[in-house]
């Protein structure tokens, strides 16, 4: 059965940082080996991804790039932005307005820590809900 997680950032570093709580995520999905989608909701937020992740932790490192090349199918984690096709993978975090498409294992939800920005984490939850995932709350 696939799962969906939902972590509501809750914590101050999280709230003055939220794509931190994206990388803590991606540094666990890689160290348990598990080949990772992060959906990011633009571009921009591809490229701000990208660049935390190799400066978040100075003792981590997490073989990663923007989706888009060649190398796709050999980096273990991939960011990639909206309107760019990728093969499916295990692992999927996602920051879009939409619950996340393809086939997948299970799928990381980050929520906003802002009641008014919570809406849409909401009916993703009622969608994944309704297709029949394993659901789970974390505090972060």
């Amino acid at each position: 059965m696939p799962r969906a997680d939902f972590y509501l950032i809750d914590k101050p570093r999280f709230r003055a940082d939220p794509l931190l709580l994206v990388c803590e995520l991606a540094r666990r999905a890689y160290a348990s080996g598990q080949p990772t989608l992060i959906l990011a909701r633009s571009l921009e937020q591809a490229e701000e991804i990208d660049g935390k992740l190799w400066e978040f932790d100075e003792d981590a490192f997490i073989p990663h790039q923007i989706a888009g090349d060649e190398d796709d199918e050999i980096t273990p984690v991939l960011v990639v932005p909206p309107d760019t096709a990728t093969p499916d993978r295990p692992l999927v975090i996602n920051l879009r307005d939409d619950c996340a498409p393809g086939l997948f294992e299970r799928v990381l939800e980050v929520v906003p820590a802002e009641e008014s920005q919570r809406l849409g984490s909401r009916e993703r939850w009622k969608t994944y809900k309704h297709a029949g995932f394993e659901l789970k709350k974390f505090d972060m």
